[in-house]
């Protein structure tokens, strides 16, 4: 039930909620109490089924990853709240499909902001400036549901703004909005689930954890891959798609090589991109043995 049951159930069964309870004018405490009980249900299926059974024992960063996660989610919630403000600004409001039926005017901001977030996310492998702030997410060492919002609040307010920018000037309603926040944080659980679930041929499709994996791989080169946050759509055509069913993971490909003493606490994780010790020069390679003293991005 799990193995292939906890994708749907995430995917339409949360989602097809959070829509319904955004379309309906509902209260926004009922989406948090919605994000609550997706949070429960990844926690349990991690439990009941896990890809790596360490994986679900905190390795010292399970306060460390609570609070990036509220801190997080809290930024998403708060820019939510405040797009009735900046769409009193926004002079080409009139662009957005009123008519559509809800459910696809949805759809259509995941598409949008699916693109935005992913160059981002890209481009973050490529610059220095912005890998300074990205590589606190690449600081993992297990892989679960909490590691999606563990990043720096800077980067994170970086991807959110490249996604959901080009939706504010179009227009895109508040109630729109709050169902893309509840779906971006259940697209985070799923894609970096410790759950050991299966999605078969959308494995190439969706950007979920079995792929997802690739992109943590420590190896400067070996993991700019799978950049997508919904859909591997752009993977595909930047040619950074890569997946071997074959492939098992462990904690010691995860990480960064070069850099294998990243700042574990919360504070100095917020501080390191500030530091001249948080700069991260790289020669991509295509060799894992050759990448081990290389970084990610």
């Amino acid at each position: 039930m799990i193995r292939y049951g906890y994708a749907p159930f995430m995917l339409i069964a949360v989602n097809g909620t959070a829509i319904w309870l955004a379309a309906a004018g509902a209260s926004k405490l009922w989406l948090l109490g919605l994000l609550l009980v997706a949070i429960g249900c990844s926690f349990a299926a991690e439990r009941a089924l896990p890809y790596e059974a360490s994986w679900n024992a905190s390795h010292g960063d399970a306060g460390r990853d609570a609070a990036h996660s509220f801190v997080n989610e809290s930024l998403i919630l708060v820019s939510v709240a405040i797009i009735p403000l900046l769409a009193a600004l926004v002079p080409a409001a009139g662009l957005w499909p009123h008519t559509w039926p809800f459910v696809t005017q949805v759809l259509l901001a995941v598409l949008i902001a699916d693109a935005g977030i992913t160059l981002v996310h890209y481009a973050s492998h490529k610059i220095g400036a912005l890998w300074r702030f990205h590589a606190v997410h690449h600081s993992v060492k297990r892989f679960y549901g909490l590691n999606g919002l563990m990043k720096h609040p800077l980067h994170q307010t970086l991807e959110m703004s490249a996604g959901v920018a080009p939706l504010l000037l179009i227009g895109m309603p508040v109630q729109v909005a709050s169902a893309l926040a509840l779906a971006v944080a259940v697209q985070l659980l799923l894609q970096h689930s410790n759950a050991d679930y299966r999605v078969g041929p959308l494995t190439r499709v969706l950007a979920l954890n079995e792929g997802h994996r690739f992109h943590h791989l420590k190896w400067a080169g070996i993991g700019d891959v799978n950049f997508g946050l919904f859909t591997l759509i752009w993977d595909h055509l930047l040619g950074t798609y890569s997946y071997d069913p074959a492939r098992r993971f462990t904690s010691e490909m995860l990480g960064m090589a070069a850099k294998p003493d990243y700042p574990s606490a919360y504070l100095a994780q917020l501080a390191e991109p500030f530091r001249a010790s948080g700069a991260c020069h790289a020669k991509a390679t295509n060799h894992e043995p050759e990448a081990q003293e290389q970084p990610v991005g």
